[in-house]
């Protein structure tokens, strides 16, 4: 059913592409691309000319096969931007059909008042029940609550939104799952994040970007100096014929000149060019970021350096155990396995990694424990401990407990025990390196430290040594103190880091690197990320942090994962790349298509009396059949290369974490070396299919 479904979105795009191609034939329209204006000129003179020629001459199948060519090469053009835009637009329809109309709980002096959601306004407050859908972006300013966010992120697992601290932000639509929250409005109405991302989905006619515009104005240099070539080769054709006493004016026609113009200036990247860029924005949409101009996409595509946050980027985030330091005359496989006991009943992610390092250091699965024997102490923070008691014959044999060290050497000392000097100094030292320390004990005697750290995540080094590679540095922003952060950044195998950051210090550091020419990208969610995330040339917002943060940001990651910023980093990496390569290849194209078509033209200039070749026939390598099946080759290949690459353009270039040097070698040996060999191969199968039907004659 799902395939099906798919199946029929897709011909539904493709046809709602066909449509806007068509549409986009407005010569107003085409102006912003002055390749395809030019093509588009081309066609309606060939046209004109055909038409002149059928009323006051005769009939030309050659003259409207290259009319006909030259309009597919505009519309296959047009086809390009709008199958890139058609996602979009789709994208954003799902949106629309998404929406409900959703009644909200206005809070008036203590009272609530049922209003339609499109009614509030700025700094209202709303009550938002288990069951409600929240009717409009917002803080929560009071209580906490589970809210399904799949609406928004396509994530089904519900998050926490509770006031205070940088995950208070809410977005209209998603819903609250269990408890009850009370959310101040802080968006205009047609101003939420849905409506933003609606328009910025929408925005594929977006400003060009200035990459785009300056390659445009190659491009527009590189026609005006075909088109002067190929206004000259007139006269340089009926000089040629005057003085070698022969007759060109049959081959050198309006037509003619117009289709070689257009087969050598870049068509291809200039009908690829829209579609590159909003193909770079609708990748990063399907990672769930939304890019605010197109502008932020082809920054982040020249970063070269990236600061990233430790906890929750670099670092998983939540502490784990990492280390068992057992206490004199006591074993680490004893200390692990009441470490374990003791954290059966610990629901944290803390808890949890301790029975899970006990299991695989030692093989531990609480084997001594049965139900009837034991009695559960759950963690809570009031007492800052988990444990079980555990009884044989009704009398208690074990009373085993871990936590935090004060809280376990109360606990010790209150049964009349001792911690010993040995565990206290493992306690400052593990504090010291950044760690947190957790105390076991059973009950009046010590049994040893538990060391808990934030563990850097798998495979974070080698995403950092692909960077370096690309020529970006890394930087790892922490509020730790520097010993600890020099530790963790060796681990990571970041290039640098910042220990005891403050947003000033963070601010000031982005300056810096701007001043000495460098490209700055960074994350945050919290209102004192803000200053730093406005100064940053891509700065990615978390959906879930502050209004503050989400404003400063030029890019929003809906599922609030600091990690995104790399991805981000490599999408712009590779619609560069993508741009870089089509341009290569086109450019090459029109080299070869250049060689390959004026020897064919003039393969008859300046023959000797009786022969049908001339010097220029040696250079017609391919054997071309006539000079007319040769432009008229060129003119079918050039139309269909647009159309093959339009899947690249969408999709773009494999990513590779290589060098600019390395990239340019491979853009020059793949698609330099590959644009230049197309043409003779793609133009001489044609020309002897072309020949072969008779449609040349």
């Amino acid at each position: 059913m799902n395939e099906r479904t798919d199946k029929s979105t897709s011909t539904a795009l493709v046809r709602a592409a066909l449509r806007d191609a068509v549409k986009k034939l407005r010569p107003r329209a085409q102006l912003r691309n002055p390749v395809m204006f030019v093509t588009e000129v081309g066609a309606i003179l060939t046209t004109a000319w055909f038409a002149y020629g059928l009323v006051f001459r005769q009939f030309s199948g050659f003259e409207l096969q290259i009319a006909l060519w030259l309009w597919f090469t505009v519309l296959f053009a047009n086809f390009a931007e709008s199958i890139a835009e058609g996602r979009g637009k789709a994208q954003a329809e799902s949106l629309r059909r998404g929406r409900t109309r959703v009644t909200a709980r206005l809070l008036i002096d203590g009272k609530e008042w049922e209003v339609p959601a499109e009614q509030l306004r700025l700094a209202e407050k709303v009550v938002c029940r288990a069951g409600d859908t929240i009717p409009a972006d917002g803080e929560v300013i009071e209580g906490i609550a589970s809210v399904d966010e799949s609406a928004i992120t396509g994530e089904s697992a519900p998050v926490i939104r509770e006031s205070g601290g940088d995950r208070s932000a809410v977005t209209g639509g998603t819903k609250v799952i269990s408890d009850e929250i009370i959310v101040q409005i802080t968006a205009k109405p047609g101003d939420s994040f849905i409506d933003r991302m609606i328009s910025l989905i929408e925005g594929a006619r977006r400003q060009k970007t200035p990459n785009e515009i300056a390659l445009s104005i190659v491009l527009a240099g590189l026609t005006i100096v075909f088109l002067l070539a190929v206004a000259t080769l007139k006269f340089f054709a009926d000089y040629s014929a005057l003085a070698a006493h022969q007759d060109l004016s049959r081959l050198v026609t309006v037509p003619v000149l117009i289709a070689l113009l257009v087969c050598l200036i870049p068509t291809t990247i200039g009908g690829l060019l829209s579609a590159v860029g909003i193909a770079g924005i609708d990748r990063l949409i399907r990672r769930n970021v939304i890019a605010r101009s197109g502008r932020a996409v082809e920054a982040a595509g020249d970063i070269d350096v990236l600061l990233l946050d430790k906890t929750g980027t670099i670092t998983l985030g939540s502490r784990m155990a990492t280390e068992f330091v057992p206490a004199p005359m006591i074993t680490a496989q004893h200390l692990a396995e009441a470490a374990q006991l003791a954290s059966l009943s610990d629901e944290t992610p803390e808890g949890r990694s301790v029975v899970v390092l006990a299991k695989d250091r030692f093989g531990l699965r609480a084997q001594r424990l049965t139900p009837s024997q034991a009695r559960f102490i759950p963690f809570s923070a009031q007492t800052r401990m988990s444990g079980v008691d555990i009884f044989d014959d009704g009398e208690m044999s074990l009373r085993i407990r871990k936590g935090e060290a004060t809280a376990i050497r109360r606990e010790v000392e209150s049964l009349g025990g001792r911690v010993p000097s040995e565990m206290t100094a493992a306690v400052e030292t593990i504090a010291r390196s950044g760690g947190t320390p957790l105390m076991v004990s059973d009950g009046p005697q010590v049994l040893g430290v538990v060391h808990l750290k934030d563990v850097v995540k798998r495979g974070i080094r080698e995403r950092f040594a692909d960077l370096r590679r690309m020529g970006i540095r890394t930087i790892m922003i922490t509020g730790d103190n520097p010993l600890t952060a020099a530790a963790i950044a060796a681990e990571a195998g970041v290039d640098d880091f910042m220990a005891q950051a403050t947003p000033e210090v963070k601010l000031q550091r982005i300056r810096d690197e701007q001043k000495n020419g460098h490209l700055v990208a960074m994350t945050g969610d919290g209102t004192n990320d803000a200053p730093a995330l406005a100064q940053a040339d891509v700065g990615v917002a978390m959906n879930t942090g502050t209004q503050a943060a989400r404003e400063a940001g030029n890019m929003v990651d809906l599922d609030s994962n600091p990690t995104k910023l790399i991805d981000v980093v490599e999408i712009g990496k590779q619609m560069l790349m993508t741009r870089g390569a089509l341009t290569t290849f086109s450019i090459a194209n029109d080299v070869a298509k250049y060689f390959a078509i004026l020897p064919a033209m003039f393969g008859s200039l300046y023959a000797v009396a009786g022969a049908k070749a001339g010097p220029l026939a040696g250079l017609n390598i391919m054997r071309l059949e006539s000079p007319q099946s040769a432009i008229l080759s060129a003119v079918i290949f050039n139309a269909l290369v647009i159309i093959a690459l339009i899947p690249l353009a969408l999709r773009g270039v494999r990513y590779r974490a290589e060098s600019a040097a390395s990239l340019l070698r491979r853009n020059v040996l793949i698609w330099g070396v590959g644009g230049l060999l197309a043409p003779f191969v793609g133009i001489k199968f044609i020309d002897l299919l072309v020949t072969s039907m008779g449609l040349i004659r």
